[in-house]
Parts: structure tokens; C-alpha cells; sequence
């Protein structure tokens, strides 16, 4: 039997969802959790990962069980046991053919910028002291939309494969004292979030021009994009499935 798990965590103190030889993943607590509440070793499978540092207001993940299980009662003992910074909110019985990466129709992203010193924004929000042309970067948004190669905003070594994916929508928004880069596609690559933010930041400070910009997604080389922005900032906030 099959069960997805939906989640949200503050990724501060941790090196990402998925589990590391050289420290402590969400991924990780998740499995010793569940491992030692239902006594046996489970392994849960991700909808997606995250770099060091990100946060998830909405993460999915499933587990495979022999037996059925009592899902609020696990849902309420898991919440007992896990870190404060983990907090599961829904557990369900879903079809076996039901797979938290591959069945996912989109993953929406938010990364969240702020221009102004306050102390409590700092955590969550990337503190920008120059100044932004957010009209221009909108434009430079506009031109992500529609299915096309991202392979210039994929870490190196990234192994993927496949570094095409369709964005459904992509746009700035000004919200009280922060601006927020909201981003939808089918999937993500390695690090692609971040990348592109840093490289809209580059056509905000009139460093690149948009000419240049739609040239750094046509070239497809990593090195001519921006650098990745810190990761504090950046949420996956949807999944849908």
C-alpha cells in the first residue's frame, strides 16, 4: 500500500531534502521517524529536492506499507517525534501507480527579496542593498514562459539528463517591504531557482540587457548566467498533482 505524506519545513538546518553523506537531510529525519514509530525501516521517496538552506511550505513524499495504516493516529504521533522545524499535515492511502516525483503535474517556487534592513525578514528573505529595476526584470520573466532549454541555470555536475522543462507562469510581485519572484513548471533543475533569480537581479541592476539575457538561454552555457542567489529566500511553496 502506498501513502503520500505532505510536509513543510524550514530548511535552515538542514543540507537539503534529500539525504547526504555529510549532514543532516530532511529526508533522513523523516525516514528515522516514521522508521521508529512503525518499527520497521521505511524509506520515503520526494516529489523533488531542495539545496541546503530551502525552505518548503509544501513538500510531498511517499512510503510503501504491507498493511493499512491508521493515518491520523500516525499523523499525530510523527508529529510528536519530528524536529520543530518539520511539521506533517496530511498522511493518505493513495493508488500504488501514484509516485510523489513522477506523478506531479507542477512545483511552484517563491523567492523573496527585500531592500531595507529588517531584522524580521533576514531569516527568510534576501537583503538587497542596490537598487532594482523590477520592471525589467519582469520582462526578463516573461521571456522563461513556454517549453525551452534551461541548461545555462543547471549547477554543473548537475547529471541531468534532460535539462528542458515548461514554465506556466513567472513574474515579480511587490508585496509591502518585499519583492517576489513566483515561478511554476512541470520540474526544476539542480539549483535552477536560484540561478535565474541571480541572473534577473543582473538585468535589474542594468548589468545584462534583456538582449543579453534571452542570449544566456539560447547559449545554454552556465558559466555566461548569473550566480545563484542565497538560498535563506527561496520556498517551494505547491505541488499539484
Amino acid at each position: 500500500m502506498r501513502y503520500f505524506i505532505t510536509f513543510a519545513y524550514d530548511g535552515t538546518n538542514y543540507h537539503g531534502w534529500q539525504i547526504q553523506p555529510n549532514g543532516i537531510s530532511v529526508q533522513e529525519r523523516l525516514n528515522e521517524s516514521l522508521s521508529t514509530l512503525l518499527r520497521k525501516a521505511v524509506e520515503t521517496v520526494g516529489a523533488g529536492r531542495t539545496d541546503a538552506g530551502v525552505h518548503a511550505r509544501m513538500m510531498v513524499a511517499h512510503f510503501d506499507w504491507p498493511d493499512e495504516l491508521d493515518c491520523g493516529r500516525l499523523l499525530y504521533r510523527l508529529n510528536r517525534i519530528l524536529p520543530w522545524d518539520i511539521s506533517v499535515s496530511n498522511i493518505q492511502l493513495v493508488p500504488e501507480e501514484l509516485h510523489a516525483r513522477f506523478s506531479a503535474k507542477s512545483r511552484l517556487y517563491r523567492y523573496y527579496i527585500h531592500q531595507k534592513k529588517n531584522p524580521f525578514l533576514k531569516r527568510y528573505s534576501w537583503e538587497v542593498h542596490y537598487p532594482l529595476d523590477f520592471s525589467k526584470m519582469n520582462e526578463a520573466a516573461a521571456m522563461l514562459l513556454g517549453e525551452k532549454d534551461f541548461a545555462c541555470f543547471c549547477k554543473a555536475g548537475g547529471n541531468q539528463n534532460n535539462t528542458f522543462c515548461h514554465v506556466t507562469e513567472a513574474h515579480w510581485d511587490q508585496v509591502g517591504e518585499q519583492w517576489i519572484f513566483t515561478i511554476r513548471a512541470n520540474r526544476f533543475l539542480r539549483n535552477m531557482v536560484r540561478a535565474v533569480v541571480g541572473t534577473m537581479v543582473n538585468v535589474g541592476r542594468h548589468l545584462i540587457t534583456l538582449d543579453d539575457f534571452e542570449q544566456i538561454l539560447v547559449k545554454g552555457s552556465r558559466s555566461d548566467a548569473g550566480e545563484s542567489v542565497p538560498g535563506n529566500a527561496l520556498f517551494l511553496e505547491e505541488i499539484k498533482y
